[in-house]
């Protein structure tokens, strides 16, 4: 069992670092030296955050509440500047798993610190919150990937590998969400733009 979670992981990191080198042509150099978990990880967190980014400074500051209202049923949806805020939660969450500490400010549910309101205050969260992200996945190595740590929600045991997987993935749910938001108002998302 555990030959086969080591072989999937190198595996994995294979195939990533082969699609950084053919994204990134200027990185060919790079890719002569072994690439790391944590080298990885980097890559694909470094793409996600610019994609996430990019659409929450694509919102203008009077339509960053924004929430649908129909048809259809939307009661209770995040608005625009909450998918930012729940993203930003979640990667000090995670993150903090990994570092195994305490997350550097307090998470305030699920949807972020009630008093982090304004757009520049809420895009400052979330840079943040990648910072933090980046910080706890350069910590991931061959040793520790997948030694049992105490995960960010409950008392369950997880591992860095688990943690690193949810920064690299959760996002994308609500980065979808923001597009859909982007585009019913009639701003077409950065990414799409190329």
């Amino acid at each position: 069992m555990k030959k086969s979670v080591l072989l999937a992981i190198l595996l994995s990191t294979a195939v990533f670092s082969t699609a950084a080198v053919a994204a990134n042509p200027q990185a060919a150099g790079a890719a002569q030296e072994k690439p790391t978990f944590a080298s990885v990880y980097d890559h694909s967190l470094s793409n996600l955050e610019k994609e996430v980014v990019e659409a929450a400074e694509a919102m203008p500051e009077d339509k960053f509440n924004f929430a649908p209202t129909g048809p259809g049923e939307f009661k209770g949806v995040r608005t625009f500047a909450m998918q930012a805020k729940h993203i930003a939660v979640a990667n000090y969450a995670f993150g903090s798993a990994i570092l195994q500490e305490k997350p550097p400010i307090p998470l305030g549910g699920t949807n972020g610190p009630e008093n982090i309101t304004s757009r520049a205050d809420i895009l400052k969260y979330l840079k943040d919150s990648f910072a933090y992200a980046h910080k706890a996945l350069a910590t991931i190595n061959e040793s520790n990937i997948l030694t049992p740590t105490k995960g960010p929600f409950g008392d369950r045991p997880t591992t860095r590998l688990a943690m690193a997987t949810s920064i690299l993935a959760h996002p994308f749910d609500h980065y979808g969400q923001m597009v859909v938001y982007l585009r019913m108002n009639g701003i077409v998302p950065p990414a799409s733009r190329r």
